[in-house]
């Protein structure tokens, strides 16, 4: 299960990656928790101008479907082909995709046995607060819609900005605390 998103042609800064990235980890993982799947093997593709691309791909000891985690893995996947490749510093395309696809099971918090808090590894109280996290965001969306509720890189990031409503509900409590 993946996504992609031409960029056009743009220089890979780490707020573009992590917006873009968040975007398409946002559809995968919505996608994954709505067929109630997770998956280990997470591959990001980064295409260079000239329609290079490489890949960058890890395999967890877990399955995961948690947005946040999907994204913290792909910034650093794509951050890991592009310190590979340090000639290429503007990209047209990034991609996700989760393989070694699972059935996803009700998350079981684990017993603190000294394993550390790794956010990415399920049943950890960062992994359990995210799972919990994404399950109220699907919640919302299922009844207002998707655009009801989201992370906050991947709605500015298609608004290109922060959207007028919020300026100007800044500019007023501005205004009354003169």
């Amino acid at each position: 299960m993946g996504a992609q998103s031409a960029l056009g042609r743009r220089v890979a800064t780490d707020q573009l990656l992590r917006a873009a990235l968040g975007f398409l980890a946002d559809r995968v993982a919505t996608r994954l928790r709505a067929n109630e799947r997770a998956g280990r093997t997470i591959t990001v593709r980064v295409r260079f101008t000239g329609l290079r691309s490489v890949t960058r791909s890890v395999t967890l000891p877990w399955a995961v479907s948690t947005t946040l985690a999907l994204a913290e893995l792909s910034v650093d996947l794509a951050n890991a082909a592009l310190t590979d490749h340090p000639g290429e510093r503007e990209i047209t395309l990034l991609a996700i995709s989760v393989s070694n696809l699972v059935a996803e099971s009700t998350l079981q918090l684990e017993l603190p046995l000294g394993l550390g808090d790794e956010p990415h590894r399920p049943g950890t109280a960062a992994a359990s607060a995210r799972w919990a996290l994404d399950r109220a965001v699907d919640e919302v969306r299922a009844r207002f819609g998707r655009d009801a509720v989201g992370y906050t890189a991947v709605v500015f990031r298609e608004a290109r900005g922060v959207p007028d409503e919020f300026r100007e509900l800044a500019e007023a409590d501005r205004d009354v605390d003169r």
